[in-house]
């Protein structure tokens, strides 16, 4: 069974008391905090699939409140059952498609970007879809606080290279760059692995990793 078409995901969605609901989403704009038991520095997860990275995150960094969003009904069906098992005040979760952040989010009110294995849209006319491009970077730009970073993670050769080279022309910097993460004594530091980022490394492949800012 496809993950994307388990039957009666969306109610289960809707039902769920982690899930911000898309009637409410664009009214919270600029008040997401309010979500939270502690207002906390924000940072989101745009394609979280299963919710195993940010669920880790959030319980290891309960100073840091956390939004996690994805498109797929089934696949945050699985994030939500993680966190009925063993709630987390900090963590949240939103099913809504990345191109519409910006109608959702305030201009600076996120404070971290986590993009982890994303789709990597192979066709060259997809490209504004993959979620490194200069397109979407210019989405982020929007919502990311000043002093904010974006952080991504791929076993995908060809996007890690089309991401590197989306930078320059869509004024971002890199602060660090790794094409073996796990080998990094320095980028490995304090990482938490998706379900893909295990799956692969286990195969032996090597995980890539930038970290930006404007």
């Amino acid at each position: 069974m496809r993950l994307k078409n388990v039957p009666g995901a969306r109610e289960a969605i809707a039902e769920s008391t982690f899930c911000i609901q898309e009637d409410r989403q664009q009214e919270l704009k600029g008040h997401w905090q309010s979500v939270f038991p502690e207002k906390q520095p924000l940072h989101i997860e745009i394609g979280m699939g299963k919710g195993q990275f940010l669920y880790g995150m959030a319980l290891a960094h309960p100073d840091i409140n956390y939004l996690g969003i994805e498109k797929y009904s089934s696949v945050l069906l699985r994030a939500i059952q993680k966190m009925e098992a063993a709630p987390l005040p900090n963590l949240r979760f939103l099913r809504m498609d990345a191109e519409e952040i910006c109608n959702v989010f305030a201009p600076g009110e996120i404070d971290r970007i986590y993009l982890n294995f994303s789709d990597p849209w192979p066709k060259d006319r997809h490209a504004k879809r993959r979620l490194p491009s200069r397109q979407f970077l210019a989405r982020y730009d929007q919502i990311l606080a000043k002093a904010g970073v974006i952080e991504f993670k791929t076993d995908n050769q060809g996007l890690f290279d089309f991401a590197l080279e989306e930078l320059e022309p869509a004024g971002w910097t890199p602060l660090l760059v790794t094409r073996d993460l796990h080998s990094d004594p320095e980028a490995s530091e304090g990482n938490i692995m998706t379900e893909y980022e295990e799956k692969f490394s286990a195969m032996g492949n090597p995980i890539y990793k930038y970290i930006i800012k404007r």
